[in-house]
């Protein structure tokens, strides 16, 4: 594709942490400055010091921050810029966010607003999927409205079953219900939890898969009406509906069938008028047949944490593609539009390094990175949010980085990754990486067979604990000394050039 220049000089990124730094590298790459915003507790975060110009926004909660709209907006206008990328999380899937962008004359890199609200309704998104013949898991069509109800679907579909909330995601507002009698309590905490975490208590009914695969499909479509599949991504390695580890291509996908799973996401995408990047998500099972059956799980309608093992099979920088797409630029041709895929070459894998304590139940360990040695070399790559002397907040999820790796086929992937785990050295935190050591050794494992509950049937965490009752009081007395004796910062409010603070002692 012959070089062009997007018409974008000035991108605010909406975001922070890993997923800011790395779109902010692409923004480079393209020659267009990035804008970062800030809170209290990330006034000395990576993503401040690489951006052409850094913005406070509010204190360190992300509901007075990184969740302010209005600030962001406000920010993005001042500073002139002329399009928002926001990464993941946070705002991203916010309609009400896209629809800002527009009215205020900005661009928001991503689906347009009716897209987002469209897929982030479960319920609604089944029944738009169910329109273009994709399958979808049985279930109740629309929200139930009582135990009542939900009782009733579930003699007709049959236990077990998983009370899901409609506007719900990563887990939350799920219960899965094995019998009757735990059927009414499920609904209640499940509703509960919805309505405290997205503010809409509405949950629905499906069938629970006891031992599915979680494989998604990346799609990229143009405002043109042109769209393609980018192949699968294998994301079964779960805890607590928590993707841990992500590959690209799934061991488990033939030609025949990723291209069954990438037409139907297309079919998805357009069903919901959709453009830009997006990820469509699948439960995959092994019917009584022997062959793989799935079903459509829900669409992520932005760039997905686990990006990267596509663009290395691909060799696209998705970012990019994303960046290209809002501004107006069709999709790239080297794919071969006939199939509606790109050739996939090679494998890599990735793993989500948290500062997490894998011998305590993956508690959070928040505190300062007193040391780092990234791993590097062949196939090695570290989609990093923090540097030595970064205090990582207790406020935010506890990702310190995504640790992919590369090889002509899954087992040098793997054995790269076994490799880049054994050099990788972070001090003052606990971290996942033993979690990660032990998983990439297990025989299943290195076979490729898969499920979401892996982890649990194998016993990788059955002899890990949390905090009891005695530890607790300790634990909350940590937490708040932490909270207490966050270091106060002279960082300016905004900068000029990333630039400058390279030169600085304290910079690493």
């Amino acid at each position: 594709m012959p070089w062009v220049w997007p018409m974008f000089k000035k991108i605010l990124v909406a975001n922070r942490g890993e997923i800011a730094a790395r779109i902010i590298r692409t923004c480079r790459d393209l020659g267009i400055s990035p804008v970062a915003v800030y809170s209290d507790a990330d006034r000395e975060a990576l993503h401040v010091k690489l951006a052409d110009e850094a913005f406070h926004i509010g204190k360190a909660p992300s509901l007075e921050s990184y969740l302010r709209a209005d600030r962001i907006l406000d920010v993005a206008r001042n500073s002139g810029c002329e399009a928002i990328h926001p990464g993941y999380g946070f705002l991203a899937e916010n309609e009400d966010f896209a629809g800002g962008c527009a009215d205020t004359g900005l661009i928001f890199i991503g689906p347009p607003a009716s897209a987002i609200a469209l897929m982030g309704n479960k319920t609604a998104s089944r029944k738009a999927v169910e329109t273009v013949g994709v399958r979808v898991v049985p279930g109740s069509p629309d929200a139930v409205a009582s135990v009542e109800e939900a009782r009733a679907w579930g003699e007709r579909i049959g236990f077990p079953l998983l009370v899901k909330a409609s506007a719900g995601g990563g887990g939350k507002g799920m219960r899965v219900v094995r019998n009757e009698g735990d059927l009414e309590s499920a609904f209640r905490a499940a509703s509960g939890e919805a309505q405290s975490s997205f503010g809409d208590s509405s949950v629905y009914i499906e069938r629970y898969l006891e031992k599915p695969r979680h494989i998604e499909i990346q799609v990229l479509l143009d405002q043109q009406g042109n769209g393609i599949h980018l192949g699968e991504r294998e994301c079964s390695i779960q805890r607590r509906h928590q993707k841990l580890v992500e590959e690209c291509p799934s061991p488990a996908v033939d030609e025949e069938f990723r291209a069954e799973l990438g037409a139907a996401a297309l079919k998805v995408a357009r069903a919901a008028g959709y453009f830009n990047a997006g990820t469509v998500e699948f439960l995959v099972e092994t019917l009584e047949s022997g062959e793989l059956g799935y079903y459509f799980l829900e669409m992520n309608t932005r760039l997905q944490v686990e990006h990267p093992v596509t663009e290395l099979v691909t060799g696209l920088d998705l970012v990019r593609e994303q960046i290209l797409i809002a501004s107006g630029r069709s999709i790239r041709q080297e794919s071969d539009q006939k199939s509606g895929r790109i050739r996939l070459e090679g494998a890599a894998i990735e793993c989500r390094i948290y500062a997490e304590d894998p011998s305590r139940n993956f508690f959070p360990s928040p505190g300062v990175v007193s040391t780092l040695f990234e791993p590097s070399g062949p196939g090695v790559r570290n989609d990093s949010g923090v540097y030595a002397g970064f205090e990582i907040p207790l406020e935010y999820d506890p990702l310190i980085s995504k640790l992919i790796t590369f090889g002509k086929d899954r087992p040098e992937a793997i054995c790269r990754m076994r490799r880049a785990l054994s050099e990788y050295k972070i001090g003052g935190v606990r971290t996942t990486i033993p979690f990660f050591q032990r998983l990439l050794s297990h025989p299943e494992f290195l076979a490729g067979n898969l499920s979401t509950h892996f982890i649990e049937d194998y016993g990788l965490v059955s002899d890990q604990k949390t905090p009891d009752k005695e530890e607790l009081p300790a634990v909350a007395g940590v937490i708040d000394y932490f909270l207490r004796n966050r270091k106060p910062s002279t960082t300016a409010s905004t900068r000029s050039s990333a630039w400058k603070d390279y030169g600085r002692k304290d910079w690493w």
